[in-house]
């Protein structure tokens, strides 16, 4: 979207992630990392760890089942998503701010470490070609039966399976994570 700052952060996971669901059932899971700069300093000729950035990520439907089954604390992962601000107040009166990472693409690096990609099976979340479950793809550039275009996100399951919304409806998310 127009105006968002997504940007692409490096580290480690602070704790192992947290899957919850939504009172609809969509799957949301919370973690934190924390990215840590190595600075050189230049009077003593040696590498330090300078402040580290700690941000909470929220990752939305398949995605986090994927991270929670996936990733452990300790991992280091790169972490792309919209960076999103929020004030509140303590009970003490204090006003406080934080920095929170919506999440779209999370993965671990390879850098020191391997792994195994496994796709989820048909229909788990991922965008496919043809019908899965009777639902056309929206995201299919065959044309249906009918001739009429098919388009917007569906209910129940992520892309296919589950029921048509329009897509202006299925632009967003409705549900708020239950943190």
């Amino acid at each position: 979207m127009s105006g968002e700052t997504v940007i692409t952060v490096v580290g480690n996971l602070v704790d192992d992630p947290e899957l919850r669901f939504t009172p609809s059932g969509v799957a949301v899971a919370k973690f934190r990392i924390a990215s840590t700069p190595r600075v050189f300093g230049k009077q003593t000729n040696e590498w330090k760890d300078g402040d580290a950035l700690f941000l909470t990520c929220s990752v939305w439907r398949k995605a986090a089942e994927n991270v929670a089954e996936s990733l452990t604390r300790g991992t280091r992962v790169i972490v792309q998503g919209r960076l999103k601000q929020r004030s509140y107040e303590t009970t003490q009166g204090e006003k406080r701010t934080v920095y929170e990472l919506d999440v779209d693409e999370v993965g671990p690096t390879l850098a020191r470490a391997t792994a195994k990609v496994e796709k989820n099976p048909a229909g788990g979340g991922q965008r496919q070609s043809g019908v899965s479950n009777g639902t056309p793809d929206p995201w299919s550039t065959a044309q249906p039966a009918n001739g009429q275009a098919q388009g917007g996100q569906t209910q129940g399951g992520g892309w296919g399976g589950g029921q048509q919304q329009p897509a202006a409806q299925g632009a967003g998310y409705s549900d708020e994570p239950p943190f």
